[in-house]
């Protein structure tokens, strides 16, 4: 793909002037998932440094008729019974279908809470296609009178993900610009944001720190959750024998106690140790490909997907070979040569740290960024 400059818009979108009042930042997450929460904590982290007022929401508490609850036990449910339905329910929420309008049609009903949340805000930032539909149909109306950003935290671009009317959407990735372009967004490439911490939502059990792991060995993670097939992974990772396999299981106790069973298996519950188990492995194995793959990616250890998820996992995948980020393992085979090569392989951050920070595409200090 061919990128060209052209020069940043005539308005920023966010003012930062000397002497005045600071600007009151709004930033709407999704708790689907801790990915959006982590990537809404970093803006709100990066904007507070700057001298702004920010305050984040849930757009699950937002949603009308308390079904933002009710959506996400749903949706924890369809991930871990019945994951491979998920693509299909990204397929049918596409536009064109019937599922995509009644969506599009609910979240509608959610820019009033939302409105009302960011009253007297500057800027409102949504790191959830949720708070995308919402903000773009409260811009749409008239009822929000500040611009609306969508921060897009994965390297796959569900249409779910873009309204025509929000303002900006900032992806961390040329391949995602592209896709969002396509479903006809204005989008800029930002520099990645890395969580710098993680939220605690659940115990820390009296696992082993990175430094107690001994031998080659291989973290696999399903994100916060613990989605996908991570026994099955660890299983051909067992196999294999060149590495041992250290699972993250998130938040999924059950999990956690069924690897723990199986001789040569490591199973840890949440930590809030990720950077240094990540620092400490040979090699990453993920299936998601969001947030916690960028956390990966800036480890700079070799990283590998394997039995990626059904739906945005898949997406996200194919999205993170193409671009060059991560190679996709199909088959036991396939990830053991890339196991064998990471033990070898330079340690290097392969994320596009080179794009304008957020900071300065949201004040307009840069040169924004369009395919041609």
């Amino acid at each position: 793909m061919t990128i060209q400059t052209v020069p940043p818009a005539a308005a920023p979108l966010l003012a930062l002037t000397p002497g005045a009042p600071a600007p009151r930042v709004a930033v709407i997450t999704g708790s689907y998932g801790a990915g959006h929460n982590s990537a809404a904590r970093e803006i709100a982290r990066v904007l507070t440094t700057a001298g702004c007022e920010v305050a984040i929401h849930d757009v699950v508490t937002l949603l009308p008729w308390r079904i933002g609850p009710i959506l996400r036990r749903v949706y924890y449910a369809q991930l871990r019974r019945r994951p491979n339905s998920w693509g299909t329910t990204l397929r049918l929420l596409e536009p064109g279908r019937a599922a995509h309008r009644l969506v599009t049609w609910l979240l509608a009903f959610a820019a009033a809470p939302v409105v009302e949340a960011t009253r007297g805000c500057d800027l409102v930032v949504t790191t959830h296609p949720f708070g995308a539909q919402a903000l773009g149909h409260a811009r749409t109306t008239g009822d929000l009178a500040v611009p609306a950003v969508t921060y897009l935290t994965d390297t796959s671009v569900h249409p779910l993900w873009i309204h025509p009317r929000v303002d900006l959407n900032l992806a961390i990735h040329d391949v995602a610009a592209a896709e969002a372009r396509r479903w006809g967004g204005r989008t800029d490439v930002v520099r990645p944001l890395i969580p710098t911490r993680r939220e605690a939502p659940a115990p820390i059990h009296g696992e082993p720190r990175a430094a107690d792991i001994t031998g080659p060995w291989a973290l696999v993670t399903g994100g916060s959750l613990g989605m996908g097939q991570l026994a099955a992974t660890a299983r051909d990772i067992l196999e294999d024998g060149q590495m041992t396999p250290v699972v993250l299981c998130g938040t999924d106790d059950r999990l956690r106690r069924r690897l723990a069973r199986i001789p040569g298996v490591v199973a840890l519950g949440w930590r809030d140790d990720i950077p240094d188990l990540m620092a400490a492995c040979d090699c990453i194995v993920q299936n998601a490909g969001g947030f916690t793959s960028l956390e990966a990616l800036a480890s700079g250890k070799p990283v590998i997907t394997y039995r990626p998820l059904p739906g945005h996992g898949v997406a996200n995948s194919a999205n993170l070979e193409a671009a060059g980020l991560i190679p996709w393992a199909r088959t036991p085979e396939e990830l053991a040569v890339w196991m064998a090569g990471a033990q070898v392989a330079p340690r290097h951050n392969r994320l596009p740290m080179d794009a304008p920070d957020l900071l300065d595409v949201l004040t307009g200090r840069h040169a924004a960024t369009v395919a041609a």
